[in-house]
């Protein structure tokens, strides 16, 4: 559905801004995103060289403080874990790799 789509490409975003905005903090760098599917489930790696980072240790939101200070962000790592159903890490010898994936119906695949 157009829904699911929708989820993958807000994962994808959040994810893709966080290694702009903190795996290079001296400066320029690249990431790598590779998308495949199998049956019904698509898969999107994302790689990098920034420093390391394992975004399934991260905490959850504090949604009280950021209420409380009205501090826009912090829900990026969050939603992508929530949204996607499988999201993993590895440290593979300079890089950062992350696995998301999604499973699609039969339906979306179809439409």
């Amino acid at each position: 559905s157009e829904e699911i789509f929708y989820w993958i490409e807000l994962s994808l975003v959040e994810i893709c801004i966080n290694i702009i905005r903190y795996a290079y903090p001296g400066g320029e760098g690249t990431f790598t995103l590779k998308i495949w599917g199998v049956e019904n489930i698509l898969y999107f790696e994302i790689r990098d060289e920034g420093i390391p980072f394992d975004p399934t240790l991260a905490d959850p939101p504090d949604l009280d403080e950021i209420i409380k200070t009205r501090r826009k962000g912090g829900f990026g790592i969050y939603l992508a874990r929530k949204l996607m159903d499988g999201f993993e890490y590895k440290r593979d010898k300079k890089q950062n790799v992350l696995l998301m994936s999604k499973k699609l119906s039969m339906k979306s695949i179809h439409s």
